[in-house]
């Protein structure tokens, strides 16, 4: 059986590592899996067991999403798009995959259907279809336009066989950020939340600090590193790990005033393993993050990312905090101060049976919707 994947990150590399995890459960699972990337190449990425193929790269100009930027910084031109366009029908011709995913599309990546759009009709009409399904997170941006809801509906109605749900209902449902949903219920299907293995580090600290990517998260970074300075005496032993994605010029100038016992990183492998030693974990609240602080079982003290008009972040964050998981820091209120004092007033780690295992669901239930589908003709 074969797998096609296509994912679009345009700022953090939220999308590409949770789609990655989805990747290697299939390709673990027997498939062969071919992962379509249009988001700047990050290394490390997709994993083992899975082939990459690189469209020519696409980001946001900047955290407000408002512009698509090639990766010198240009404009979008038709002949770009029309590149693209035609080299990921060409991958799926090729390939000819049994089951075509494409991840946060129509729910999100709107700005992207000038490929995905052909792409979908092109798949549709294939002398051998495959099986179509969307991959989306749980909870989903919000504020959207007037008649928005309905044009996804119909696309999911019209393109996917199923959506695919990483999220656990008992933790969240997609109709809490998206009320039309159950309008496509048949097609809905929740896998659990996308969490990594479990895994260990021989390091301890009594601090990780993380920023994701780290293009959105340099105001969260100073703060801890202030925060660090004012509380070494009680926490010793700090991680910061500021992203590959962190300005360089910035990362020097930090480095050079942090105090003995602060060890700064660009990115870590054994993340979640630095997580399972800790006493604190200080970072955003991006899905990945987060499934590995809850892997993790860990403290947590979350900073949403809210720039922009985002929303998503901030929902999960809140629910976290509500279970008693979590202590939350507005992004518009963070500061060292503010930091340190919630440091100081950390409540006891609440338990929580929230379903992680959504990477090794995914591929059950993909394998499983291969194996019952019709065969073609009958």
């Amino acid at each position: 059986m074969r797998a096609m994947i296509y994912v679009q990150h345009l700022l953090g590399i939220g999308h590409l590592a949770r789609v990655s995890r989805i990747a290697v459960a299939l390709a673990g699972a027997g498939m062969e899996v071919v992962l379509v990337s249009g988001g700047t190449p990050v290394l490390g990425y997709p994993g083992s067991g899975v082939r990459l193929v690189q469209l020519p790269p696409i980001r946001s100009r900047d955290m407000s999403f408002s512009a698509l930027v090639d990766a010198e910084g240009g404009t979008l031109s038709d002949e770009f798009k029309a590149v693209r366009r035609d080299r990921l029908i060409g991958e799926f011709d090729a390939f000819r995959p049994d089951i075509l995913i494409v991840e946060a599309f129509p729910f999100g990546r709107r700005q992207m259907r000038f490929e995905l759009l052909p792409l979908l009709r092109h798949a549709k009409t294939a002398a051998r279809p495959p099986l179509i399904a969307s991959s989306v997170r749980d909870i989903l941006q919000e504020n959207r336009k007037p008649g928005r809801g309905e044009e996804t509906l119909g696309l999911v109605r019209d393109f996917f066989d199923l959506v695919l749900v990483h999220g656990d209902p008992n933790f969240v449902r997609i109709e809490d950020t998206f009320p039309l949903a159950a309008q496509v219920a048949d097609r809905l299907i929740y896998t659990g939340l996308v969490a990594g293995e479990r895994s260990s580090s021989p390091e301890r600290y009594d601090v990780v600090v993380s920023a994701g990517g780290g293009i959105v998260g340099r105001r969260l970074i100073a703060a801890a590193a202030g925060a660090a300075n004012s509380l070494i005496r009680q926490w010793p032993l700090w991680c910061i790990i500021t992203g590959p994605q962190f300005p360089t010029a910035e990362r020097t100038a930090l480095a050079a005033g942090l105090p003995s016992g602060i060890v700064l990183e660009t990115f870590r492998p054994d993340f979640a393993g630095l997580l399972a030693n800790a006493r604190l974990s200080i970072s955003q609240a991006g899905y990945n993050t987060v499934c590995d602080i809850l892997r993790a079982r860990c403290r947590a003290i979350l900073i949403p990312f809210a720039e922009g008009g985002e929303t998503e972040q901030s929902a999960r964050a809140h629910r976290l905090e509500t279970l008693g998981i979590a202590t939350v820091v507005r992004e518009d209120q963070l500061t060292p101060e503010s930091l340190s004092e919630a440091m100081k007033r950390l409540p006891p780690l609440a338990s929580h049976k929230i379903n992680l295992e959504g990477a090794a669901e995914t591929a059950r239930i993909v394998l499983d919707r291969l194996a019952t589908r019709p065969k073609p003709g009958v």
